[in-house]
């Protein structure tokens, strides 16, 4: 029998000028001043403050620079409550949506933040309902624009961990491919695989739903005819547009049918080696893959995720029929254009696969890869990106 939940934003909206109307949606929310954390100086905020002006709100920049760690966490919830913030909004990449959604949600719940998170911290469970929180994505890879969950680094720790409650779930999360023009192709690169990892890990998942199954063939549909035009070419408005609907598809997948190894590696790999955390999961993509393939051939012939990778090769290649390993061929191309680098190139090195793998065997993703893998076979993944 079929048996899943599905959660998402409160409110979602997709299209051109969308950004207009942020400002309405905090006024109904009785906000009178907001922090906008974005990791994009310049006209984007200066845009969006300029309309929350207009609508009476008073706001406050943000400038996140780096990837989420507790300390800054901790420094932005003093300066909120010094400020007087009500409101806060995500503009900007994932690390800018996960900083917005954890200073919300610290701000309402006594404790610090290792209290409530996962893995290094207590787990503890947030009591009250966060601040109100936007999130307005300028990149087409995290999904963190509708995740229930919040990635912080733990450098004491070197790991990163989730804070996860259904409590982070935005009250409105707008997807304005405007704003992805401009985007260097770097970033189209690092967002646009990390986007295709989510859509490809979720479609296998142990956890995947008839929901999240639909969601992710659409993904990636949309990602394979335009992740390396829009890399090459530059982005058009149709190239926009796809791009930011795979990655709404990945996030609602990744929410909401959990993910798998490449996943599993990438949480604590960001704490091990200074990469953005897209340029990681492209470097694991396809030795993931392969390692999956063989293990469900040889230990388990009939399992269903078998036949989910001959679906992601046909919608990638575009030919009814492909075989599974036409499916990574197409990955390992796509890789070698987009000019994926190896973990090697972060500073991982043959000595640190131990490490890493004892370390990934416990990670929340890994749960929802198709199958258990052994701890040679992680090893070989690891082998097979450096």
């Amino acid at each position: 029998m079929v048996s899943f939940e599905f959660a998402t934003s409160a409110r979602l909206l997709f299209g051109a000028g969308k950004l207009a109307e942020v400002p309405a949606a905090l006024r109904y929310q009785g906000a009178r001043r907001a922090l906008v954390a974005t990791n994009l100086p310049g006209p984007g905020p200066d845009r969006l403050r300029s309309l929350l002006a207009g609508a009476g709100i008073e706001s406050a920049v943000l400038l996140v620079d780096r990837e989420p760690t507790v300390d800054l966490v901790s420094a932005v919830r003093a300066q909120i409550q010094r400020e007087g913030c009500d409101a806060l909004v995500g503009l900007g990449g994932g690390s800018a949506m996960d900083t917005a959604k954890a200073v919300a949600a610290l701000a309402t719940n006594e404790g610090n933040l290792l209290d409530y998170l996962e893995v290094v911290g207590r787990g503890r469970s947030l009591q009250n309902r966060p601040l109100p929180f936007v999130a307005i994505p300028t990149t087409a890879g995290s999904g963190a624009e509708v995740t229930r969950n919040a990635v912080i680094g733990v450098p004491a720790a070197k790991v990163k961990v989730s804070l996860r409650s259904p409590f982070l779930l935005p009250i409105l999360t707008v997807l304005d491919p405007d704003l992805l023009d401009g985007l260097p192709a770097r970033v189209v690169a690092c967002s646009g695989l990390d986007a295709l990892s989510h859509l490809v890990e979720s479609l296998v998942s142990s956890r995947a739903n008839p929901l999240t199954d639909a969601l992710a063939a659409e993904g990636l549909r949309h990602s394979a005819r335009a992740l390396r035009r829009a890399y090459t070419s530059g982005m058009r408005p149709d190239t926009r547009e796809d791009l930011m609907l795979a990655s709404l598809c990945g996030g609602l997948c990744l929410a909401n049918g959990g993910l798998g190894a490449v996943h599993g590696f990438a949480a604590p790999l960001g704490g091990m080696v200074h990469a953005p955390h897209g340029a990681l999961c492209a470097a694991l993509l396809v030795p993931v893959m392969e390692v999956n393939l063989r293990a469900l051939a040889e230990r388990a012939p009939e399992h269903s995720a078998r036949a989910r990778y001959r679906e992601i090769a046909e919608i990638v290649t575009g030919r009814h029929g492909a075989g599974a390993d036409e499916g990574v061929a197409w990955m390992r191309d796509l890789c070698r254009e987009l000019e994926v680098q190896s973990l090697g190139r972060y500073g991982l090195s043959a000595d640190d696969v131990p490490a890493l793998v004892a370390k990934a065997k416990v990670a929340s993703s890994m749960r929802g890869n198709p199958l258990q893998l052994s701890d040679q076979e992680l090893g070989e993944v690891v082998r097979g990106a450096l």
